[in-house]
């Protein structure tokens, strides 16, 4: 599978933005996909995951503000009352059965 991020940008704190994964190959469905993000020194970090039964996992840092969801052939992440801290570069990532796939990565700067 094939996975491509969009929705990124500059968006003011306490803002919004939802971001898409968009997957194209077979079986989708079956894989649990993961947002990721890294900012600028920093480690990449799990921010939110969904498996292909729709259990949903949430960093501490993100409870509460991003919601994560999916379609058959979509994630999103959508992300509310963002802060400073939450600039990144965001990435999905679709697992299943050892095989992992990444995206190229969107941009999310959150600044006033």
């Amino acid at each position: 599978v094939q996975l491509a991020e969009s929705g990124g940008g500059l968006v003011q704190p306490g803002g919004s933005l939802r971001l898409t994964c968009a997957a194209t190959g077979k079986w989708f469905n079956v894989y649990t996909v993961k947002w990721f993000r890294q900012a600028p020194g920093n480690q990449r970090e799990l921010v939110a995951s969904i498996s292909r039964l729709g259990s949903i996992t949430y960093a501490d840092s993100v409870k509460g503000r991003f919601t994560i969801s999916r379609d058959s052939a979509n994630v999103y992440l959508q992300m509310n009352s963002l802060k400073p801290e939450d600039t990144a570069v965001y990435y999905c990532n679709a697992v299943a059965s050892g095989a992992s796939s990444w995206g190229q990565g969107t941009q999310v700067t959150v600044s006033s």
